[in-house]
């Protein structure tokens, strides 16, 4: 009896070392924010850090086809801005340390001449592309957040015709990240322009615009495209780099 007794004792205390083993790998892992997570460039990064031992919160109106544990998802629409703090605050606050944040959902707005154009057209695109970030970043200044990346575009330094919304946006976007590197000097802060990915955005300008009234669409059509999954595998490159890059700079992975 004393034998069997003895035996259930260490088994037990077995088993409880390797949950409180298990226990702190789950706390070791790291904890990574990506807004925009459903589609496209979102989702190859979701699905990248899963598969690196990440754990993913990510948020965005519609769930993406992602089924495992690690991966927390918050349903928001990031358009109302009005409700930014009061639907994300909490969710963002409990992660507490976050290794990374892409801040990656946005709008390419309609692809016209300047001239057509309307304000109301231009601020939707702004409004998403820019103020809903201001927002994020008003919460994540109030965690521990070691690296936060602002997904950007070429088109924020160069002036194509028809990309009026997107490119004032994006270049809205650099300031911003370069304004609150300011204001978070413990966290480090990029504006990242991934290059042309292949994603439903980008074939809706190679495919549907008409080349001669925007000559970027036939640059796009004619250059270099990347898949989601290899854009954010070059994007993790980046970061594991991270050093390489003053706080609150714009950088274009095409450069590097």
């Amino acid at each position: 009896m004393l034998k069997y007794g003895l035996k259930n004792r260490v088994l037990k205390r077995k088993f409880t070392i390797i949950k409180i083993v298990k226990q702190k790998v789950i706390n070791l892992k790291k904890n990574i924010l990506i807004t925009g997570c459903s589609s496209g460039f979102g989702l190859a990064l979701s699905k990248y850090y899963l598969q690196k031992d990440y754990k993913v919160y990510g948020i965005s109106r519609t769930k993406p086809d992602i089924e495992n544990s690690d991966f927390i998802f918050l349903n928001c629409d990031l358009s109302k801005i009005e409700n930014i703090k009061t639907n994300l605050s909490e969710f963002i606050q409990n992660i507490k340390n976050l290794e990374l944040v892409y801040l990656n959902a946005g709008i390419l707005g309609e692809i016209k001449s300047s001239l057509e154009i309307s304000t109301e057209e231009l601020k939707e695109v702004y409004a998403l592309n820019v103020y809903t970030n201001k927002e994020l970043l008003d919460i994540l200044s109030k965690v521990d957040v070691k690296t936060i990346i602002g997904i950007s575009s070429g088109a924020a330094v160069n002036g194509s015709k028809g990309w009026a919304g997107y490119s004032l946006s994006k270049a809205g976007l650099n300031m911003l990240i370069n304004l609150y590197s300011k204001e978070m000097p413990n966290t480090k802060l990029l504006a990242v322009a991934p290059g042309v990915i292949e994603t439903p955005m980008t074939d809706i300008i190679r495919y549907e615009l008409d080349d001669a009234k925007f000559p970027s669409a036939k640059k796009l059509k004619e250059g270099q495209i990347q898949s989601a999954s290899a854009a954010a595998i070059r994007m993790d490159n980046l970061v594991q780099n991270i050093d390489n890059f003053i706080s609150g700079s714009f950088v274009d992975v095409r450069d590097i």
